[in-house]
């Protein structure tokens, strides 16, 4: 039986992943989970895999999780830990055999990074550590002589295709994107987007961060630099297509002019039980199944960059490589925050993203306090740049 560490185990995918681990109940058990501030949906997560550790956003938070599992009568108690402390206690739990990480943002970045260079099997969900530090993770990744195991469902249907064929052999890997909810809106008409809006997403329930990334698709500018660095292409081997029924999660062409592609139903359990049970295929008590009978067509168009100028963005930023796929990432982050706050117009996302990057210089990292660094300057440079866009809407009106 494998035992999981999660981090994020609250989250979207964290959930998601729970719910195969209770559907493959002789497979697998939970040794640690790492949460923010979601107290009662972790106190029932503890109640039912009884985790011997967990950790929570901040000591006020830990106190809290302590009288409310006590409060449940369940007994024994785990280890309750906090912070950045707690995520990589979670992160390197010695019974851990998977470290699944799901935590949104960088806040489970150091704590993958350690997982890996202790040649952990990592299932990666989070987006940050490869966008912000995917040089130092595929290099500790080598060293330590193991894969990571993508959980996103476009990298895990590439991961897929790739059995089909040799590194060689490959042309170009082409990821698909739904194009969100204003793949036909006017361009005009995106100066009034509202955060409701954009978090209608036509195909798929996820959080906020990465349901507004996909209205912007810039979630597809972080993937095409995850999949440099997972797969081993060149920028120039990655495309992007827009394809609305997200039933093709990615393809790969090979040099004799073959594509494989990987089709699936839109739930996200079918990746996570993949890179869970890899190399293996097993079946699973959850009813996860493509429903033909409503598979009538396949569309696929070009990405316009006017529309999403974020994809031009994140091309940009892994090209000049360096720090910038760090600013990228956090400039994002800041800029959705004050989008949803109702701070910033839907257009400021890039705005925002492209002034940080403009003010980010070319260094290379060679070690992960440098991307620390530079992800804490980056997130002050786009607070300012918010506040400036914001000072000039009012003064505008």
């Amino acid at each position: 039986m494998k035992q999981l560490a999660i981090l994020g185990s609250t989250g979207s995918i964290g959930r998601q992943c729970l719910s195969v681990v209770e559907a493959l109940p002789e497979q697998f058990a939970i040794a640690a989970l790492a949460a923010g501030g979601n107290l009662d949906e972790l106190a029932a997560q503890i109640e039912r895999h009884k985790p011997e550790l967990v950790s929570v956003g901040d000591a006020k938070k830990a106190d809290e999780l302590a009288a409310l599992l006590r409060a449940k009568v369940i007994s024994p108690l785990p280890a309750i830990h906090h912070g950045r402390e707690g995520m990589l206690a979670v992160g390197t739990h010695s019974k851990a055999d998977i470290v699944v990480s799901a935590a949104v943002g960088v806040v489970g970045l150091e704590a993958t990074y350690e997982a890996v260079k202790l040649g952990k099997t990592v299932a990666l969900s989070n987006k940050e550590v490869l966008v912000a530090a995917g040089e130092l993770v595929m290099a500790a990744a080598k060293k330590a002589g193991r894969e990571l195991l993508p959980v996103d469902s476009e990298h895990n249907a590439v991961h897929q295709c790739l059995r089909g064929g040799t590194h060689a052999e490959v042309k170009r890997i082409v990821l698909t994107a739904s194009g969100g909810p204003f793949r036909k809106t006017p361009l005009a008409a995106l100066e009034s987007v509202s955060p409701e809006q954009a978090l209608a997403h036509p195909n798929w329930k996820m959080g906020n961060r990465i349901t507004i990334d996909s209205a912007t698709m810039m979630n597809k500018g972080f993937e095409v630099i995850e999949a440099r660095w997972l797969f081993g292409v060149r920028p120039d081997q990655i495309d992007v297509v827009i394809h609305p029924q997200s039933t093709i999660h990615s393809m790969v062409e090979y040099v004799d002019g073959s594509i494989l592609a990987q089709l699936g139903p839109t739930d996200m359990r079918l990746p996570i039980q993949y890179a869970l049970t890899y190399p293996e295929r097993l079946a699973s008590n959850n009813q996860v199944a493509l429903d033909w009978r409503k598979l009538r067509r396949l569309d696929f168009s070009k990405v316009s960059t006017r529309r999403f100028p974020c994809l031009r963005l994140a091309r940009e930023a892994m090209k000049k490589g360096g720090a910038l796929p760090c600013a990228l990432n956090a400039a994002d982050e800041v800029a959705v925050a004050a989008f949803l706050e109702r701070r910033l117009p839907f257009l400021g996302i890039a705005e925002v993203i492209e002034r940080v990057l403009g003010r980010t210089p070319r260094v290379k990292f060679a070690k992960m306090e440098d991307v620390l660094e530079a992800d804490a300057e980056a997130r002050r440079i786009a607070k300012e740049e918010v506040n400036k866009l914001a000072a000039t809407a009012i003064a505008a009106s």
